[in-house]
């Protein structure tokens, strides 16, 4: 059993700190090196310095002060808001917010969503649920458990992207929100959005797009290509849309955006108090302080890498992908689960026990990520994978070679 820690009675040395410090990380996996396929997202080295030396220069400032006594971080924060309206087409009198990650970001949305539809004079909501696809990511049941909402999680297509009859059947009047990833966290597909947006004006029910994996690479493969179907303000049935800009933007934890249609439906989503001694309490995001660095780190980093920069990383990011797709489908009796367009991957064989895979993955010095329907490997890929890819295949075969036959039971994850 662990023994508590007791609150120190003394101080300790500076030196003594950091030595503890990097002692306790030695038992970290290597993330830098490549082996954990989740979590940590690297391009090259000269944007994580920027992004180092911008936050540590607003290490110290509360971007929830920001209009009050940092006025550079509202202007900062103002800039990457218009950044992301620009990048996903949003129409005149759209706006956008920071916030802490996807979580939160999803969460402001389904609020929004909710509290949007508590406004319909001819169907009054009673209770309110959300209609999403199974793959959706379970940030939107935790907003529904917050929320006293319903989900109503429908199979996914022969595809593994969001069937969107099926959606329709599930759809009643009590139904606040639909949701489509860019894409799905398990199989890194892409639903099918144009088609979801016909079906949130046909209801007129909001339409959220949870881009929080994609939503700063995909519009750059577009531009060099790479057939990424549309999914953003363009299609006018899309209500909201959430991005994060610590994953494929680059930019240091935490940082997401969250982007609205119009201020109508932005406002539904803010919170706006006037309750206690202290005056009037006013927020765009459910957290009141947040850090300051996150915010002139991600000015900084978008403003580094300009639509060029984000172009040349979509390059090198999609052909490694493609090397990977091609490696793993070589090893005999694997494949890769769906048409992926972006770089999640998830791979298995219907062959072998691919949890005694994983296992003899994690026995080589690597974290698997994990499917379990079907059951399989997981991984989201970014440049920290480019230089491992001989090695991670090389161990992959080795693994897939050496694994029993299937039968098994499920395997399954904790993210």
């Amino acid at each position: 059993m662990r023994v508590r820690t007791t609150f120190p009675a003394h101080s300790l040395p500076h030196g003594e700190i950091v030595s503890s410090l990097e002692r306790m990380r030695h038992a970290d996996a290597d993330w830098r090196g490549g082996r954990v396929p989740l979590y940590v997202f690297g391009a090259l080295p000269e944007i994580e310095e920027i992004g180092r030396e911008a936050y540590l220069a607003f290490f110290s400032e509360n971007a929830l002060g920001a209009r009050r006594a940092f006025r550079s971080l509202a202007r900062m924060e103002e800039e990457v808001a218009d950044m992301a309206l620009d990048l996903f087409h949003a129409p005149p009198g759209a706006t956008a917010a920071m916030t802490s990650g996807g979580t939160e970001s999803i969460l402001l949305a389904v609020k929004a969503g909710r509290d949007f539809a508590r406004t319909r004079s001819e169907r009054p909501l009673a209770h309110g649920n959300l209609v999403l696809p199974e793959t959706a990511h379970p940030a939107f049941d935790k907003a529904a458990l917050l929320m006293d909402l319903e989900v109503r999680r429908v199979a996914v297509a022969n595809d593994l992207r969001a069937d969107t009859g099926a959606m329709a059947a599930a759809i009643d009047h009590e139904t606040v929100l639909l949701a489509g990833s860019v894409p799905c966290f398990p199989y890194g597909c892409i639903d099918p959005i144009a088609d979801l947006s016909e079906l949130a004006l046909s209801c007129s029910i909001w339409l959220h797009v949870d881009a929080c994996v994609g939503g700063y690479l995909a519009p750059f493969a577009c531009d060099i290509g790479y057939p990424i179907p549309e999914f953003d303000f363009a299609l006018p049935g899309v209500t909201s849309l959430s991005a994060d800009l610590h994953k494929f933007g680059f930019c240091p934890k935490p940082a997401s955006t969250i982007l609205f249609r119009d201020t109508r439906r932005a406002d539904a989503a803010r919170f706006d108090l006037d309750v206690w001694p202290s005056g009037r309490f006013r927020t765009s995001t459910f957290v009141g302080t947040r850090p300051g660095g996150a915010v002139a780190a991600a000015w900084a980093v978008l403003n580094f890498l300009g639509r060029d920069g984000y172009r040349d990383l979509a390059r090198r990011l999609l052909v490694m992908r493609d090397a990977y797709i091609a490696g793993i489908e070589a090893i005999p009796g694997m494949r890769v689960f769906g048409r992926p367009e972006l770089t999640i991957l998830a791979f298995g064989s219907a062959a072998v026990d691919m949890a005694a895979v994983a296992r003899a993955m994690e026995a080589r010095g690597w974290v698997p990520g994990l499917v379990r329907k079907p059951p399989g490997l997981h991984m989201m890929a970014s440049l920290l994978h480019e230089p491992v890819r001989n090695r991670y295949l090389e161990d992959l075969a080795a693994a897939v070679a050496a694994a029993p036959p299937v039968n098994a039971p499920e395997v399954s994850a904790v993210y």
